[in-house]
Formats: C-alpha cells, structure tokens, sequence
C-alpha cells in the first residue's frame, strides 16, 4: 500500500494509536517492534475492539484483509506522518535542548493558546515513535503546532526534523547530558544543533537566547535567522524570593510576570514563550497572565507545601547541567532548614564517576542540614552521605525517621523514580 493510499485511510480514521491497551474504535493501529515488544502479536487484538485496520510487519501471521503488511512499520508511521505535515498550511515550531524542554514547550502553548488553537506535543511524546504521534494529532482546525524533540543519541535529531519539518526553532540549551550515547559536549552541541541544520537548509528561523554563548555560536555558524530573547536582550530583572513569593517572577518591560515555576533557571524559559508569543502577534500583558495562570505538574519544577515540609520536586530527570542550577535555586531559598534528596545522573559514560564526584563536592560545601543520595555512581564516590541503592529503599528510611520542617530539594533521573519518596514527606 502506497503512503498515499494509507493517508486516505488515515483521513477517514480516528486517529492512529500503538498500544492496544489505549485503543479507540476506528483508530489506526500500528503494530511498532521493540527490544521487548512485538506489535505483530497484537494486531488481531487490536481489529477486534474496533480498529479499522492494522498496520503490520510483513511476517505477521494471520491473513485478515484488514492487515496492512509493510516492511517497516515505524519507518511507515514516520512516513504517514511526515505526509500528513506536508498537508498542513500552519507554522510548526520545532523544540529541542538539554534541560527544560517540556517546561518550555508547555509554556509556549499556553502563551500561543491566548490568540490560536495550539497542537502540542503531550507529556514527552519526543522520541521515534512520540514525534509522528504529536504530528498525526494535529487536527484541521488547528493554526500552530509545537513539536518537542528529545535526543540521547547523535542522529536522533536529524531522523525527527523531516517528519515535524519545522519552520522555527528552539533549543533551549545544550548541557552535559546523555554523555554516555553523544561522546562528549561538542557531540551535544553537534546533535542538537541538527535542529539548526533543518532550518538553515529549508528556510526556517530559530528563536535565540542570545545570553547563551553556545547558541549564539550555533547559529552564527550556520548563518541562520534569529528571532532574539534573553534576560539582558530583554532588560528582565528576576525578582527576589519573598516568603509570601516563593515562585519565579520577573519584571520586564514594565510588567510584572508571576509564575508558579520554581527556580530562577525557568526565567530564560518564560522569556523564550514571551517571545515566541511576539513573534505570533501575543500582546505581552497577555502572555504574562496566560503564564502565571500555568501549574507545573510531572515534578518539574513543581513546589508542594505538604503538612511536614516544603517540597521541590524536580524528579523527572538529572543531569549535570540541570543538578547544578537546581542547587543554585536551593541555595537561594530563605529557609530555616534545608535537605537535598538526589538521585545519581544516568547515561554520563566515561564521565559519570566525575560528574558525580563533583556533584558530591558541591554538597559538601553547602550549607545543608540533611543529604541523602540514590544510586550505585554515588556510592563509588566514597561519599560519607547516607547512600541508598533505591528510591523505595530511602522512602522506607525516611518513614521510620521522617523529615518536618524542611525545605528539600527532590531530584534525579528518571532511572532512579525519585517521586516514590513523595509520599514521605
């Protein structure tokens, strides 16, 4: 079946879905393989509760007419949905960065929101399969799309960008992180900067922090059209914490900006939504109320005042880059005492005993009344901190001696599941 013949199909469907245990009648299902997953096996499953076909490997046993067989089933639903953006007259914003892409993403949604009817990526639907998902979303009736792209290898980038086909671009910024499947910084930068290689080549422009010297390069480099924004481009001045204001807030422009975002490292992320509002015709009175009336969730950069203590989760994921600004965000906190519970940092190869062996110093010179670390790559430091080979294992130390009246930063990669410990505090 050509792609053509399958978007027609697609036209006429309700959607596209990859796991049976969510799929919606008249849906198209794609029977995707994995390293511990095969599709194939359930494609007859998914016919039977209503999908209007299933799209299978050309192995698939079975002979049901309404199996699709095809070579490559995910390089299929790459192609669908590649196709499907080519169909859209609507300006698609491409987001990808180390740290703070999903915060940014949904704050830029929220902004847009204010004036256009916003497709956005949902959750961190940002890899192989989650990028063609976001673009099949999008529905006729919507007049911008904004596509996260995630990347823990070199080329992942580059494999994202012809099926969002993005007009703008923004990295948020590039950091130590997935050091183990990019090699070293430089590999950081190279992938990411894939994002800025599309544009260049099909005539896009990128929305630039130009504060941050690595991007500004970047795209210096590739001689790309830049839309600017950044704290000192923007005269922003990040206010101070008050116990009445523990949140973010920025002046700018004459404009107070409230946020319920905790940290000082989310002002270049509201400033980056502020400006791709501008950029959309977003008065920025407007754009500021749209933010302060956004709620973090998924723990980022989400504060909680439990009956205990005041809880800083930011567990959905760790690096260097990002552990670093966290604590800076910890150490500017008033508080009468201050715990940190870390997770070790994943996926940081020949440099992970180094990275956290810094992380561990930095500790130690902090003012802190309670650490306590998850993870094999802390214990090899030789740390003198309590360590823990589990999140589940610290929870149940911390529930026969609990933590009250703390201000304590929770984080940590995603491998370490540091939110089993929330209920605790």
């Amino acid at each position: 079946m050509t792609i053509d013949s399958l978007y027609s199909l697609f036209l006429s469907s309700n959607g596209v879905s990859t796991d049976t245990r969510t799929l919606q009648p008249g849906q198209i299902f794609f029977a995707l393989k994995g390293e511990n997953f095969n599709g194939d096996t359930y494609a007859a499953a998914a016919l039977e509760k209503g999908a209007a076909i299933a799209v299978v490997s050309e192995s698939c046993e079975g002979d049901d007419p309404r199996f699709v067989r095809v070579p490559d089933t995910l390089e299929t639903l790459k192609a669908l949905a590649a196709h499907h953006r080519r169909q859209l007259d609507i300006p698609v914003i491409g987001l990808t960065g180390t740290n703070g892409k999903t915060t940014t993403k949904e704050l830029i949604r929220t902004v847009l929101s204010v004036r256009y009817k916003v497709t956005a990526t949902k959750g961190n639907l940002n890899n192989d399969i989650g990028v063609p998902l976001s673009v099949l979303s999008i529905r006729p009736e919507a007049e911008i799309a904004v596509i996260e792209m995630g990347a823990n290898h070199p080329d992942d980038i580059g494999r994202l960008t012809p099926v969002s086909q993005p007009d703008y671009g923004l990295i948020t910024n590039v950091g130590k992180a997935h050091l183990l499947g990019f090699g070293s910084f430089e590999g950081v930068k190279k992938a990411k900067g894939m994002l800025y290689d599309y544009l260049a080549e099909h005539g896009g422009t990128a929305f630039l922090n130009v504060d941050d010297p690595d991007l500004t390069e970047m795209t210096l480099e590739r001689h790309l059209p830049v839309i600017r924004y950044g704290l000192q481009y923007d005269n922003a001045e990040i206010l101070p914490l008050e116990p009445e204001h523990p949140f973010l807030r920025l002046s700018l422009g004459g404009i107070t900006v409230e946020t319920g975002l905790v940290g000082a490292y989310n002002a270049v992320n509201v400033l980056a939504a502020l400006a791709v509002g501008a950029q959309f015709g977003v008065d920025p009175e407007d754009g500021a109320k749209a933010i302060s009336a956004y709620e973090p969730h998924n723990n980022r950069s989400e504060m909680t005042r439990t009956a205990d203590n005041t809880v800083i989760a930011d567990a959905y994921n760790a690096n260097p880059s990002s552990m670093k600004v966290a604590l800076d965000n910890l150490e500017a906190f008033s508080a009468p005492r201050k715990a940190v519970l870390l997770g070790m940092m994943g996926e940081l190869g020949a440099e992970s005993l180094k990275e956290h062996q810094a992380l561990v110093d930095r500790l130690s010179a902090m003012n802190l009344d309670k650490v306590y670390l998850v993870g094999e790559e802390f214990r090899r430091t030789g740390t003198s901190f309590p360590c823990f080979a589990t999140s589940a294992d610290l929870a149940a130390y911390l529930g026969e001696h609990p933590l009250k009246g703390y201000t304590i930063l929770l984080k940590g990669s995603r491998s370490t599941a540091m939110e089993k410990i929330l209920p605790v505090l």
